[in-house]
């Protein structure tokens, strides 16, 4: 080998060593960045973010611009916050002012219905009565639903005893379930769970008047339960109409009345109010269902060991 070859191999091994070197730096530099990007996004999450870095590089430019998005963020969210305050206080305010005024409707329509009136007075009558249950109805809604979210009335979770919470429900609603002859199957359980009796007694009423409502006469509904390690499962399947896929994440939104079902009775506000019920005590819905097979509702309570 020539004193030119070695030179050459001296000089290949001296490019390859620094590029190795520079590689290795490079790696650290990159692992280094994101590193504290990670830190910076921890940070912002946690709500302790501040800038720190304060010189013409890159992740200073990344510190400010992620500030200056925190910033708009905080803003918005406090727009948003006040401005559903102020639709909730609206929504009591109107509430409260109606509850009287609808209270002495329904009063008289009940005085006036013990006297013999005409039959197209009757019918009338019948009507206005019926019209004025839904109003009411409406009303005692929007008032539960505004205090749950401005955290007036605030669920108290304790251990139940779950078929106490199914009895009490399904007292509620044997009147519709006798009137459309619909047959329903439970099995007794001696399962205990965390939950806010009366609050959850009613999201399991909503959901099985739901039930009831969709399925035709002479349906049926099974009510199951099963314990897991941190929760407690209640399935209320019934055998009505079903829903579709895509409406699967709308039917729990509020004032939510899917095309299919719009000549039935409802606001749809019983799904939304069951799911802010049973989230206010750590628990969650979930629903099985597609059309022309019945639907599962499966409402998750936290059990405390």
């Amino acid at each position: 080998m020539t004193t030119l070859n070695y030179v050459c191999f001296g000089i290949a091994m001296t490019a390859l060593v620094v590029a190795g070197v520079v590689i290795l730096l490079y790696r650290r530099n990159v692992h280094k960045t994101i590193k504290t990007i990670d830190h910076m996004i921890e940070a912002a999450i946690s709500g302790e973010f501040s800038e720190r870095v304060f010189d013409e590089s890159v992740l200073s430019a990344v510190e400010a611009k992620l500030a200056q998005f925190l910033s708009i963020c905080s803003v918005s969210s406090k727009n948003l916050l006040a401005e559903k305050n102020k639709i909730n206080e609206l929504i009591s305010d109107i509430s409260h002012q109606t509850k009287t005024p609808v209270a002495n409707i329904l009063l008289y329509s009940q005085l006036l219905s013990e006297h013999d009136l005409p039959e197209d007075s009757s019918s009338c009558l019948k009507a206005l009565s019926i019209q004025a249950e839904k109003l009411n109805f409406l009303i005692h809604a929007l008032v539960k639903i505004s205090r749950l979210e401005t955290g007036i009335i605030k669920v108290s979770p304790r251990q139940e005893p779950v078929q106490k919470l199914l009895d009490v429900a399904l007292e509620q609603i044997m009147p519709n379930l006798e009137a459309k002859e619909i047959t329903i199957a439970m099995k007794g359980t001696a399962i205990q769970a965390s939950f806010d009796l009366k609050w959850t007694v009613e999201a399991i009423y909503n959901i099985l008047d739901n039930a009831v409502k969709y399925t035709e006469t002479g349906g049926s509904i099974v009510i199951k339960v099963i314990a897991y390690d941190l929760f407690c499962r209640i399935d209320i399947t019934d055998s009505g109409i079903g829903i579709a896929e895509e409406e699967h994440s709308k039917i729990f939104k509020r004032f939510y009345r899917s095309q299919t079902v719009n000549s039935k009775e409802g606001v749809g506000i019983g799904l939304f109010l069951s799911r802010e019920i049973i989230a206010a005590e750590g628990g969650y819905i979930k629903l099985q269902s597609s059309p022309g097979n019945g639907s599962t509702f499966s409402i998750f309570l936290p059990i405390d060991k």
